[in-house]
């Protein structure tokens, strides 16, 4: 079986397309994958990482932010759409693979496109409850598109259709690291009352400026309550919050990342987890079972994070801080939840009901019956 896999530029993309991969690998070893992602992004990094070949286009998106560099870019996005199809139907016809794999981003569409057009079929995957602008673009040529939320008849052809949930990294699944593990990979302390932060991939202002702009504050509040916390920025911000922390003399107290690797060490060792709500976000939190506080980003396509976190809240499975309000709100919130172990305890069973395990075997499946000409 040969499978190319294109998409990428955030974690959200990412990390799906990779744990597709390894269930390819794990049902069929043989199997060549190639991977097709944009140059300069965080696929070009992260594939490698996990042991997989990606050969890089010079897509990019459209810059919204009218200044000169932008106009310039927008300026140049023509030249290089044309140069990433002539690039990618070379790579196709060098690979000949069996099936192509859409999982969204900026280099599945011309990756997509090229395939439907030489002939080969496709499959997507979309991560969130209101699907993005290249898979809707992508669907009408596309075999099979899995899905994780319902209702998404609106934005395919309900024929097509194939709920799977969302694949997440392996070490999500079968996550087996103990809080003690987890505390330790971190140097926090066992007895410790511990917050995970994470902004998603490539962090979030509006959750870091939360912290920084709390950050004298909640320092003593953090060591009379026993608190610690780790902290993922992103790379933007990684630096001034790095620099802040040493300056409030908080090292010992606060943990700062530009990117956590150790995921599963970094759930297992918190006691509750405030998070963005994008779609593979939650769905890994889901299967970590932790009582959580979404903020989610308010700056995507239909205000999907909120519908995506208004989902476990109606259940009962998570709280919810609206992003204007997270910078007053968010570690308040997090200290009154850590300090109501009922809560938490009711938050855990009702959010671990909610998981869907096993999805990026259910996308081989998917594979599978295209291949087989089911």
């Amino acid at each position: 079986m040969k499978v190319i896999i294109s998409g990428g530029g955030t974690g959200g993309h990412i990390f799906p397309a990779i744990a597709i991969a390894n269930a390819v690998k794990d049902r069929h070893p043989e199997a060549q994958i190639l991977f097709v992602g944009a140059q300069g992004r965080m696929e070009m990094e992260k594939v490698p990482a996990a042991g997989y070949t990606i050969k890089g286009l010079p897509i990019a998106g459209l810059q919204r932010k009218l200044t000169l560099t932008n106009i310039i870019k927008n300026i140049q996005l023509p030249f290089k759409m044309a140069k990433s199809r002539r690039m990618v139907k070379k790579i196709i016809r060098e690979f000949q693979p069996d099936i192509v794999v859409g999982v969204g981003g900026f280099a599945s569409e011309p990756t997509l496109k090229a395939a439907a057009s030489m002939g080969y079929p496709t499959l997507l995957q979309e991560q969130n409850s209101y699907a993005g602008l290249t898979n809707k673009m992508l669907a009408k040529s596309a075999r099979t598109i899995c899905v994780a939320y319902d209702g998404m008849e609106k934005f395919f052809p309900k024929e097509k259709i194939v709920f799977t949930g969302n694949p997440v990294r392996s070490s999500i699944e079968d996550m087996k690291a103990t809080r003690q593990e987890g505390r330790a990979t971190f140097g926090l302390k066992a007895d410790s009352r511990v917050i995970l932060i994470v902004g998603g991939s490539l962090g979030a202002r509006s959750i870091n400026q939360m912290m920084l702009g709390s950050l004298e504050s909640v320092q003593s509040l953090f060591t009379d309550n026993n608190i610690q916390v780790i902290w993922q920025t992103g790379s933007y911000m990684f630096s001034e919050a790095e620099e802040a922390v040493k300056k409030a003399g908080a090292e010992s107290t606060i943990k700062v990342h530009k990117f956590i690797s150790q995921m599963d060490m970094a759930y297992s060792a918190a006691d509750i987890i405030i998070s963005r709500a994008g779609a593979i976000a939650i769905s890994e939190l889901c299967l970590v079972g932790k009582p959580i506080i979404l903020i989610p980003s308010p700056n995507v396509a239909e205000d999907h994070q909120t519908k995506n976190a208004m989902a476990l809240v109606n259940k009962g499975a998570a709280l919810m801080v609206r992003d204007s309000e997270c910078l007053e709100k968010g570690l308040p919130t997090a200290i009154q939840l850590l300090n109501d172990s009922e809560q938490q305890t009711q938050m855990s069973a009702n959010i671990i009901n909610l998981a869907r395990r096993r999805a990026a075997y259910s996308i081989v499946d998917e594979i599978e019956k295209i291949l087989n000409g089911k």
